[in-house]
């Protein structure tokens, strides 16, 4: 089953092509503005340059967040609109399970960790296979610590950026080494779920939000 893969909730964007358990091909977007100019003609790169055409993608998965509101607009409408010129079925993936998808193992207890800006980060527990415990979730660091194991394996750029506090906290908590650019693990994670019959129309993908839009008014204070 082929798979074109989109992420677009961080400003480390990819697109790629998998089949099965093999990437034929990733593109990263790594960019400060949106990817809104990128996107679709990283796409059209990748078929064109692995010799694909649109009508040989069986199915999209996109990363449906948590991560940038406008990143999330801009990666389910590509897939959205590829999706029904196409006529092919859906996927929408969070970005905190196909981080957790890429240290499987490493740890009884896994952690994704998104930075959520604010003192905040978005996360979630998984345990060794990579299944979701509990509930998604925008928490502070120390606050989301105290329902972590001693030992854990702690994964994204919100893992990063606070792991001196991570380990201060938990000694024992390991850092494996992981890729913050989503796409082909989309689309390893999307091929079996396709293959089931799990795929949904395009208009049923929604973006993933666990904290309200920071929206201010002109001439209100912030």
């Amino acid at each position: 089953m082929l798979v074109l893969a989109v992420d677009t909730t961080t400003s480390r964007g990819s697109v790629a092509l998998v089949e099965g358990d093999e990437t034929l091909g990733e593109l990263r977007l790594s960019t400060a503005d949106d990817h809104s100019s990128h996107v679709l003609p990283a796409a059209a790169f990748l078929l064109e340059h692995l010799g694909r055409r649109v009508a040989d993608v069986d199915g999209y998965v996109v990363a449906v967040g948590p991560g940038s509101f406008t990143g999330l607009r801009i990666g389910i409408s590509t897939v959205q609109g590829l999706a029904l010129a196409a006529g092919r079925p859906c996927l929408g993936i969070s970005s905190l399970d196909a981080l957790a998808a890429g240290i499987v193992g490493a740890a009884e207890s896994l952690v994704a960790m998104v930075d959520a800006h604010r003192g905040e980060v978005y996360a979630a527990l998984y345990d060794s296979a990579g299944a979701l415990r509990g509930e998604r979730m925008a928490i502070t660091p120390m606050a989301l610590l105290g329902q972590v194991p001693a030992e854990a394996a702690f994964v994204g750029d919100g893992a990063l950026r606070y792991r001196p506090e991570i380990l201060a906290s938990r000694p024992g908590a390991l850092f494996p080494p992981h890729d913050l650019h989503l796409a082909q693990t989309l689309g390893r994670l999307a091929g079996p779920l396709f293959a089931a019959g799990q795929g949904v129309s395009p208009e049923a993908l929604r973006p993933l939000y666990l904290r309200a839009a920071d929206v201010r008014l002109p001439g209100r204070p912030c």
